[in-house]
């Protein structure tokens, strides 16, 4: 079945599961995740985003990380932690405010990210390859303006 014409009332349109834009971007990120862990089995997604961030944008706040790769406290803590575990980030206070905590690769965080980077170009070529090239340049545009 297609999707229902977009100049339809909504009000007029039967509710299907599969046209809600929730169940579809869930679908989609199953489809990412699955690729994601068959070709990067050494760390989580969020680990994956953690290094990349840290590599991008150098040391930062363990607060601002988290805002950085979408993560609550309690969830960039938990990952920081089990990088820390494997040596691949450094966490001190900050020298200003003890409060505060500064997350940091080590020379094995950035390593291992520089060596995983190929592999997660690929996870996303291949999440996007349904698409045609104007396609998933037009989707990517989207998926920004809706965060």
């Amino acid at each position: 079945m297609s999707a229902p014409d977009p100049t339809d009332d909504p009000a007029t349109i039967p509710y299907r599961l599969d046209d809600q834009v929730g169940f579809l971007l869930r679908r989609a990120s199953q489809r990412h995740l699955s690729l994601f862990t068959a070709t990067i089995p050494e760390l989580t997604s969020m680990q994956f985003a953690t290094l990349a961030k840290l590599n991008e944008a150098g040391a930062l706040s363990q607060n601002a990380l988290g805002r950085l790769t979408a993560m609550d406290a309690a969830t960039i803590k938990g990952v920081v932690d089990r990088l820390g575990k494997r040596d691949l980030v450094r966490t001190e206070n900050d020298k200003t405010d003890r409060r505060r905590t500064i997350v940091s690769l080590t020379d094995a965080g950035r390593a291992l990210f520089q060596e995983l980077e190929p592999k997660a170009r690929r996870v996303t070529e291949e999440t996007l390859v349904p698409l045609s090239q104007s396609e998933q340049a037009l989707f990517l545009h989207l998926l920004r303006k809706l965060t």
